[in-house]
Order: structure tokens, then C-alpha cells, then sequence
């Protein structure tokens, strides 16, 4: 079936507001390893997915799902090594704090599941997030997609305070200047929602601050917003649905700052492309939630899915995913600076790892977004056979994050293109 075909009947099926990338969408039919493939046969190299973490399609994890399948698949109502093993091994990873895990389908469930934690574990309803945030698409996360309502909650018990950004910082102040004021937005959404009745739950953030588009946080902010947040009685609730798993370099996106959250939210390349998500948070207050809630979820945890997570996991270990993920992503960011004393409208390089931002201006000086530039740069480089995408308030930050089995090679081939595209705009 041709592409204009398939796309008439995806409209009448699910409608054509349903998002799809590139002004001309792709038809995508096979995937392997840092590859993706057309329905024509071309080949692309994928330097956005990051839910296939390690690879398209790889071969164990292929076959670690495909085993498991053949043998049993039911919900965790009965007893199975499968999410015993998976769990002690991913807990093993994180700080001895993080001991219970809490398993769901997606990132939604596991960021909602965390918001009722922190609103059983205080008493009390009021949800701290930023301006330019998305944590999901469930009616209670909803609340908090700021990304897409112009930087407003879209329901109650939810407020948005500014992202720490030392490239538009607020009132223009730096160093710990910054981080004061943006710490004083904090203090005053908690002081209000105790003024309102509400209280204060505790603060949803991702650590590297992804769909906002990997700002560079000014000195200190994530350890005092967190000792901040715990003062006034709250949960600290990272959201590391896109920062984990090796992604930034360090196996956890919160290992950079060294702060440590109550509560931590997975998801996207947990099973590498399995439905895989969850949320781990200290076990006194895991304990006391479902001691009050009955709270059980189908098929998060099903045998199936943990045989593909516990994959994922060797995988990363296996192939030092971790460390190759930190080189070759300092190769591709040195690149990046490259480009950036090439074409001046390159305002900004940001990221760690293999997930890298880079902000597009109109000029340097005035900062304008470059929002225009940052769409055509997209589709000139899919034509190119190189998959990007954007992201931001302005949604003029190209956003790239492969997967981390990335090589030097793919990384000398994703910045030759980008040198072609930007002298094409």
C-alpha cells in the first residue's frame, strides 16, 4: 500500500489531528540497531527514538520477549520469578532509598501513581511543576502539560513555577542569583497553596528538564529546590521517563545533580520498546499507600514485559551502553559547538550523554526563536536520511537523543548532515 493510502485511512481511523512527524510522514516498516526503514527501502538513521534504547530490534531482547511469550503471559495476581528478578535488579541500580517498585504500561500510570503517593503520603493536594513540562496524558498528569498550555496548569491543585535557564535566565541575573530567584517562585506556590486550603504535596520535575528543552541549570538548583521542597513537608518526585537508563551518560539523569528523589518515575526505553514503565519510591511510603489503596494494574508487570526490561538491563551492561553513551555523546556535543562558531543561527548547545538540544535564533543577541528554521532543518535532514525532531516553548531546540549504541561513525554521519542542512537554510 502506498503512503497517501495508508495516510486516508489513518485520517478516517483515528483522525488527522493525531500527531505524526514531517511535513510528509514516513512510512516506517523495519527497524535494526541504530536504523530505520521505509516501505520504499531507504534506510534512515534514527537520532530521536529513545525508546528503542538499545537498538532497534535487538537480538536479545527480541528474544528474551519471544521466549517468555511462548511460555506464559498473565497479570501479577500470581506468583512469577519474572518481576521478582527484574525489580531486584533494577533497584540494585538505584540508591538503597528506592526499594519498592510499583510497575505500569507507560510513563502516564507510573507519573500518576507517584502523584497519588505523594497526595496519600502528606495529606494534602497541591502539585509544584514548570512552565514548558509534560509528564503524560491520564486526567491527573493532564494537569500538569504545561508544554502545550502556553505555560499554565491545565486543572487544579497544580502550579508552574518558571524552568531554571541559564540561556533566558529570569530577569536576566546568573550564577546564584539565579537560582535564588528561581527558588523564590517555589517558596511563593507553596506558601499560597497553604494560604488557599490546598497544602503542599511536593514538586514533579524531570531532572534534566528534557521537554523543556535541556536547559543548563544555573549553580545548585536542583539540591536546593529538592532540600526546599522537603522542608515545607512535600515529595520530591523525578520524572525520569526520558532520562534514564544510560540515556545522559550516567545510567540515572538525577546522578548529575547527586540528589537522590523520594519518588522516581520510568518508562520509554524501560523494555525498549515493550510497553515497560513504573514508579520506585521509598518502601515506608510504598508500604503505607497500599496498605490505604487498593491499587493493582493489569498488565504492568506481566511476565512478558519483565523478561523484556530484564534484557534491556543486560544489554546496557553487557555492551557498556552506559560508557559509550558518555564518549561518543561528548564527540557528537563537540561537533555541535563546531556548527555553532559555523552558523550563527545556532544560539545554544545543551545535553549530556546522547540527548542534546541545540537552540535556534534569529540572532544571537535578541534570542529570537528561530521557530520557522527549526521545522525546515527537520524535514531538510529526514530527506537527508537523518531523523531529528524539535522541542521547547518556541519549539526551536532540535532534540536529539539515538540510541545509545550510537557509534562514532553514526555520530561523524548525524553531524556531516547537519553541517549540509545548515548551509541549506
Amino acid at each position: 500500500m502506498n503512503t497517501a493510502e495508508l495516510l486516508a485511512r489513518r485520517y478516517r481511523l483515528i483522525g488527522k489531528k493525531a500527531p505524526l512527524f514531517y511535513d510528509q510522514p514516513l512510512h516506517i516498516v523495519k527497524g535494526e540497531g541504530v536504523w530505520l526503514y521505509d516501505a520504499d527501502g531507504k534506510r534512515y538513521l534514527d537520532v530521536y527514538n529513545n525508546v528503542p534504547n538499545v537498538g532497534h530490534c535487538h537480538p536479545h531482547v527480541v528474544e528474551a520477549i519471544s521466549k517468555q511469550a511462548a511460555q506464559l503471559n498473565v497479570h501479577t495476581r500470581y506468583l512469577h520469578e519474572n518481576i521478582v528478578n527484574y525489580g531486584e535488579k533494577l533497584t540494585g541500580l538505584l540508591d538503597d532509598s528506592l526499594s519498592m517498585l510499583f510497575l505500569t504500561c507507560t510513563g502516564s500510570e507510573a507519573n500518576e501513581v507517584a502523584l497519588r503517593m505523594a497526595r496519600h503520603h502528606t495529606g494534602k493536594q497541591g502539585i509544584i511543576c514548570s512552565n514548558a513540562t509534560y509528564h503524560g496524558n491520564t486526567t491527573a498528569v493532564d494537569a500538569l502539560a504545561t508544554l502545550f498550555n502556553d505555560g499554565k496548569p491545565n486543572g487544579p491543585y497544580v502550579k508552574a513555577v518558571d524552568f531554571p535557564d541559564s540561556y533566558r535566565p529570569l530577569n536576566g541575573l546568573s550564577g546564584e542569583a539565579l537560582t535564588d530567584a528561581y527558588l523564590q517562585q517555589i517558596e511563593t506556590a507553596i506558601a499560597d497553596f497553604n494560604t488557599e486550603g490546598t497544602g503542599f504535596a511536593g514538586m514533579l520535575i524531570c531532572p534534566i528538564f528534557a521537554n523543556e528543552g535541556l536547559p543548563d541549570l544555573p549553580p545548585n538548583y536542583l539540591q536546593k529546590a529538592a532540600a526546599l521542597v522537603r522542608a515545607a513537608g512535600g515529595v520530591v518526585i523525578f520524572d525520569e521517563v526520558q532520562s534514564s537508563f544510560g540515556r545522559t551518560g550516567k545510567m540515572w539523569g538525577h546522578e548529575h545533580s547527586g540528589v537522590t528523589p523520594d519518588i522516581l518515575t520510568l518508562g520509554k526505553p524501560m523494555g525498549n520498546g515493550h510497553p515497560l514503565a513504573g514508579a520506585v519510591c521509598k518502601a515506608d511510603m510504598g508500604n503505607a499507600y497500599r496498605d490505604d489503596v487498593m491499587y493493582f494494574n493489569t498488565f504492568g508487570g506481566n511476565p512478558v514485559s519483565c523478561a523484556a526490561g530484564l534484557a534491556v538491563l543486560e544489554v546496557i551492561e553487557q555492551e557498556g551502553l552506559v560508557e559509550n553513551a558518555q564518549q561518543v555523546g561528548s564527540i557528537v556535543k563537540a561537533g555541535l559547538h563546531k556548527l555553532a562558531e559555523k552558523y550563527q543561527i545556532i544560539g545554544d548547545v545543551r545535553g549530556s550523554g546522547l540527548f542534546f538540544g541545540v537552540e535556534l535564533v534569529e540572532d544571537r543577541l535578541s534570542k529570537t526563536p528561530a521557530t520557522a528554521a527549526a521545522a525546515r532543518l527537520s524535514n531538510l535532514m529526514k530527506e537527508q536520511g537523518v531523523l531529528i525532531s524539535k522541542i521547547g516553548r518556541y519549539d526551536n531546540i532540535l532534540k536529539m537523543r539515538p540510541p545509545i549504541c550510537f557509534a562514532q561513525e553514526h555520530a561523524d554521519l548525524l553531524l556531516s548532515n547537519l553541517d549540509l542542512a545548515f548551509s541549506k537554510l
